[in-house]
């Protein structure tokens, strides 16, 4: 029995989720920044960002005109959004209402949370997802220009438990309350991908489509356990019960591109990663990828990454810092 435990235990160790390791890569990190609470009639314009950047209806309702978009839409309660383009937007009780500018607002008010009137009526939280400057463009490419997740959703009793502990920590000078909001965002920010994830029928092929797919989840477990492993076509097919052509032509399919070129692009996102953030030579990186010399990995990522190993070291070899929060 004591056996069987332990390899249980191990077993459950080596299974791969690839979705937090692409997370990981990307450095994801959600922060809630502020927000504010409002007495109707009330607007408030907010500039266009080049960063993630979600809000959540605490109470009340309000109108999202977003730059871009023809009809404004409703958040009532518990919706969240995820604003992925660099646009402009409007919050209000109601179209058409003069807004007031979100910087001189939020500077004004010399906080992160600022109120309108009594501030009876509505209330917001928002903040933003920082990125990998390098990695980050992985997930900007795959997430559509905006995100709505109304309180309706099958998430929607986390999106509520989650708001009411945000709001807490927000309100109160609990101790630790600026680690605990920060990894309460997160658990948002990774809560409202997996909503969207439940739309991937709809999504364009790409990796963030693939890893919504449970045809070729155990395919994809494998390439991220051991990325360095020589992995077959037959060998991915047989671990999702699919002939060899099924295979291959459903993968293309969902991830716009065939599996053992899935399998190189991540090998190469790792080496992007540990040729920056680490001193590993060149020729014991290629060896954990998979690669029987220094010269055919050096090959493989100047294919797909446009410049050597080396060089990719030279200009990258430092750790880009996150860009800065701000208050709104």
């Amino acid at each position: 029995m004591l056996d069987r435990a332990i390899y249980m235990r191990d077993s459950t160790d080596m299974v791969s989720d690839p979705f937090s390791e692409i997370l990981k890569l990307t450095n994801a990190e959600s922060v809630v920044t502020g927000g504010f609470s409002a007495q109707e009639p009330w607007a408030i314009a907010f500039p266009a960002k080049d960063k993630i950047k979600f809000f959540a209806v605490v109470r009340g309702n309000c109108w999202v005109e977003l730059e871009g978009e023809a009809e404004p839409v409703l958040f009532e309660p518990g919706d969240v959004g995820l604003l992925v383009a660099r646009r402009s937007y409007v919050l209000s009780s109601k179209p058409g209402i003069a807004p007031l500018d979100a910087m001189e607002l939020f500077s004004r008010a010399g906080r992160t949370m600022a109120q309108l009137g009594n501030g009876e009526d509505f209330a917001h939280l928002g903040g933003h997802v920082l990125l990998d400057p390098v990695f980050g463009q992985l997930l900007m490419d795959v997430l559509p220009p905006w995100i709505h997740i109304g309180a309706a959703s099958p998430h929607a009793t986390t999106f509520r438990w989650l708001l009411e502990q945000l709001v807490k920590e927000q309100q109160n000078e609990f101790p630790g309350s600026q680690l605990a909001s920060g990894q309460l965002a997160q658990l948002l920010f990774v809560q409202i991908l997996r909503a969207h994830l439940e739309t991937a029928e709809r999504m364009p092929a790409s990796w963030l489509r693939a890893l919504a797919d449970r045809r070729i989840a155990p395919a994809l477990r494998l390439m991220h356990a051991e990325p360095g492993r020589a992995w077959s076509l037959d060998a991915l097919a047989t671990a999702c019960a699919l002939s060899r052509t099924t295979f291959a032509a459903h993968f293309k399919a969902v991830a716009a591109m065939p599996p053992l070129t899935y399998l190189t692009e991540w090998r190469m996102r790792l080496a992007q990663r540990a040729l920056r953030d680490s001193d590993k030579s060149i020729a014991d990186l290629a060896q954990s990828l998979g690669y029987g010399s220094e010269s055919a990995f050096s090959n493989a990522f100047k294919r797909t990454v446009g410049l050597s190993p080396k060089n990719f070291r030279l200009t990258q070899g430092m750790p880009n810092q996150k860009p800065q929060t701000d208050q709104y």
